[in-house]
């Protein structure tokens, strides 16, 4: 075969592989009306086809922008990114929603819903203390979940979301005490007394009240004695005396308990 026709041969080839490169993308929603598109996402969204649904809730908004089924499509999509467990789109959608309805009816929805992608997110960190160094953790997300929370109880006190909002806001200040106490005792084990002080005296300070807080005290009890400091030992068993007469740590308590430390 002539070198020219082998050129041409080769030109029509890659005309045809041009060509269908360039087909346009069929467009399953060509027609359909925003209550058509909405439908069909909400469907595929409770069916479990979150990508379609995300796909098709931006196609609404991008066609009909100005509409009530826009509004919603926003919304929906920061919950569709919360049950497929992508949180931070979650936040970053539900973030979008106030930051361009802050007056919507359904706004604090969106404070809610921010609140329990943050707080999902965390779990993993109060609930897998003992598979990981603590000090490597940072419970940022919780923190966030909490501000979050304490905003849409103070904004929407009659919101229906407030009362499981406080509640777990209530539940997470318990699981930071909880937290800069393991943290703590992870350090006193180890022989780092001051870091464990600090520990300590972070839950007394910023979480007074909570359960942890009997702990703490024993851990700063402890930590100072470690230290050879007598006057701040003291000092720490006299609070702890007063605010918890009968605490197990006097008598050999939880301490004691093999179980207790088996993750150490």
């Amino acid at each position: 075969m002539k070198r020219s026709t082998l050129r041409s041969v080769a030109v029509i080839c890659a005309l045809l592989l041009a060509g269908c490169t360039s087909l346009p993308e069929t467009d399953e929603t060509a027609g359909w009306s925003a209550q058509k598109i909405y439908s069909e996402a909400k469907s595929s969204m409770q069916d479990g086809g979150y990508d379609r649904a995300i796909r098709l809730y931006e196609r609404l908004e991008a066609r009909y922008p100005y509409g009530r089924y826009a509004q919603q499509a926003q919304l929906d999509i920061a919950y569709t990114y919360y049950k497929s467990q992508e949180p931070a789109l979650a936040i970053a959608a539900a973030d979008r929603f106030i930051r361009l309805h802050p007056n919507h009816e359904h706004v604090d929805y969106a404070y809610y819903l921010k609140g329990l992608a943050s707080f999902n997110d965390d779990l993993g960190l109060f609930g897998g203390l003992y598979a990981q160094d603590l000090t490597e953790r940072d419970p940022k997300g919780a923190r966030e979940s909490f501000e979050t929370f304490r905003e849409l109880v103070t904004r929407y006190p009659d919101s229906i979301y407030a009362k499981d909002a406080s509640q777990r806001m209530q539940y997470l200040v318990n699981s930071l005490a909880n937290y800069q106490v393991h943290v703590s005792r992870y350090y006193y084990n180890r022989g780092a007394y001051v870091a464990s002080v600090k520990r300590a005296q972070a839950v007394i300070a910023d979480y007074p009240g909570t359960p942890a807080t009997e702990e703490a005290l024993f851990l700063l009890v402890k930590s100072y004695d470690a230290l050879g400091m007598t006057g701040p030992r003291d000092d720490a068993d006299r609070v702890m005396r007063l605010n918890f007469p009968e605490s197990v740590y006097f008598s050999g308590g939880p301490q004691n308990d093999k179980s207790w430390w088996k993750f150490w």
